[in-house]
């Protein structure tokens, strides 16, 4: 067994040239990716095109004309946390990230519980997602193909059996090997960003050309006072809504062990990528919104019947209906496609390393850790997300009419909010001896990502309170026993998650404790300290 000292919580300021933790070895290909296939991984798993179809009415109900600064203020806490990231991965590129920091952070007692709770808040946030993934695509793969009849049932059984196809295929493009992944979502995500920008361009062109449709607005300063007629409650709302558009950029700092320069380019990707996401976002709402304006008709924002699918009446709108408009409204239908298809991908894979190292470190059974000899890839890990994930968008999909998906991608705020923010509390507790040898550390390693994670808590905490209402949910549930509370869908689903995560803990605690008991991962050791007979750092390779 071989040691090494995290020095970090101990005093010493870690120097990025000299890292002070190597993870434990568990088979990965190390320096697959660079600086700029790492930031395309980021960017594309936040799916911008699929984030703002489904998100971008919902806003636009509580913001109003406000959205686009919404968005500016939602970045703020993904940005400081991004820095979070950044600073750990710093002295530690281990791909179980949150869930790796946060246990050898808080010591042998702590430590392995936060840092469980912490794994726990990734995997129930992306298998949470897969559903609406899956379904979008299913959607959007009929609407290509002028299936309009099928397309529009978001239950369809026809829609079910393409987006449970979809999620096989991304899962084996995950299990074929970090560079072929990397390489599809280069060209999914130059799809997506073209025409985001084309029909931002476009619509801003005929706004100024008076071509834009009845109802447009025209752009004023008071769009950017974000507080100026949103009351507290919908401001937190909004910004919450646009958190859940910005989350998945950490994915970079997930594929850390695959990165080149593993202890500086995820970190630095994952800062870049938010800024693209801010850029992208803020355009493409300004544009919407200037050209449809906030009418509850025809194409504006606020018509119902078009909530979760925003941007194809957009394109259809913007484009025209003369053949190069169709081709372009097609091609719009194929880069909400492709960002459903890079968002699957790129779910499964943050989620199968986050599993790879809480099974190295034996916090989940070790078979979780079982590595393909060819493709260097997590099997178990990148098989079972791909599974769980259709075992449970097939009963959703029938549920309340498939209204219960909607309400799961709301449940992922809670974990979102939980591991994000956990994470720059990390980084806060971890450097809180280096704070005061520079100001470069007080804000970089203390008060910004604190800053961040106490924002994401407070969001937690306030998302908590919203989502009990069965008002603020499509689904609901009235307790048939004493004391018979009628909660929001969303509510349940998050404490039934919640519940789950509990479970597996003590299983997990009861049968193999010798994570629980800070032996296997902790602030003086990256490699398995042995549970009874020797065992490797990793399980046999598979085929």
């Amino acid at each position: 067994m071989t040691t090494t000292t995290f020095t970090g919580a101990s005093g010493a300021s870690p120097s990025a040239s000299a890292p002070t933790l190597q993870p434990a070895e568990k088979g990965l290909k190390h320096g697959a990716l660079g600086l700029i296939s790492t930031t395309v991984v980021a960017v594309a798993s936040t799916a911008p095109a699929y984030s703002l179809a489904a998100t971008l009415f919902f806003v636009a109900v509580i913001a109003g004309t406000h959205s686009a600064i919404i968005a500016v203020i939602a970045f703020i806490p993904m940005l400081l946390t991004s820095i979070g990231y950044n600073e750990l991965n710093r002295v530690d590129p281990d791909c179980g990230t949150t869930f790796t920091w946060a246990t050898r952070t808080f010591g042998r007692r702590a430590g392995p519980w936060v840092g469980w709770a912490g794994g726990w808040g990734i995997v129930a946030a992306d298998i949470l997602v897969m559903a609406s993934l899956a379904q979008v695509a299913g959607q959007y793969g009929f609407l290509l193909f002028n299936a309009n009849g099928i397309g529009s049932n978001p239950a369809s059984g026809w829609v079910l059996l393409v987006g449970i196809l979809w999620i096989v295929a991304m899962t084996y493009i995950c299990y074929r090997g970090i560079e072929i992944s990397a390489n599809f979502q280069k060209a999914l995500l130059g799809i997506e960003l073209t025409m985001l920008t084309v029909m931002s361009i476009v619509a801003f062109v005929k706004l100024g050309t008076g071509h834009a449709p009845p109802g447009h607005l025209a752009p004023a300063a008071s769009w950017f006072n974000p507080f100026g007629g949103i009351s507290p409650s919908g401001f937190v709302t909004a910004v919450l809504l646009m958190v859940f558009i910005y989350w998945g950029w950490d994915t970079a700092v997930s594929v850390n062990e695959e990165t080149k320069d593993s202890h500086v380019t995820p970190g630095r990707a994952a800062v870049i990528a938010t800024f693209i996401l801010l850029a992208i976002y803020f355009v493409v709402i300004l544009a919407a919104q200037s050209y449809a304006g906030l009418g509850t008709g025809g194409v504006g924002l606020l018509n119902s019947a078009h909530e979760s699918d925003v941007l194809s009446v957009l394109g259809t709108s913007i484009f025209g209906t003369a053949w190069y408009g169709k081709v372009l409204s097609h091609l719009l239908l194929l880069m909400v496609l492709s960002s459903a298809a890079a968002s699957t991908q790129t779910t499964i894979l943050p989620t199968a390393r986050t599993t790879l190292s809480m099974a190295v470190y034996r916090s989940i059974p070790t078979s979780f850790a079982r590595m393909h000899r060819r493709y260097l890839t997590p099997t178990v890990s990148t098989i079972a997300m791909g599974a769980i994930s259709i075992a449970l968008y097939v009963p959703m999909n029938y549920l309340s009419g498939g209204l219960v998906i909607g309400d799961a991608v709301s449940a992922c705020a809670v974990f979102i909010a939980l591991y994000y923010g956990m994470t720059g509390l990390t980084c806060v507790w971890y450097y809180r001896h280096n704070l005061t040898s520079s100001a470069r550390n007080f804000f970089m390693q203390g008060l910004l990502p604190g800053l961040g994670g106490v924002m994401l808590w407070a969001a937690l905490g306030w998302s908590l309170y919203y989502y009990w209402s069965p008002v603020n949910s499509y689904t609901s549930w009235k307790m048939p026993f004493f004391p018979h509370w009628h909660m929001g869908g969303v509510f349940v689903i998050d404490i039934l998650s919640i519940i789950v995560g509990i479970i597996l803990m003590a299983v997990q605690a009861a049968t193999s404790p010798s994570f629980f008991r800070g032996e296997t991962l902790n602030m003086d050791t990256a490699t398995l300290v042995p549970e009874g007979a020797p065992l490797p750092a990793m399980p046999p390779a598979g085929r």
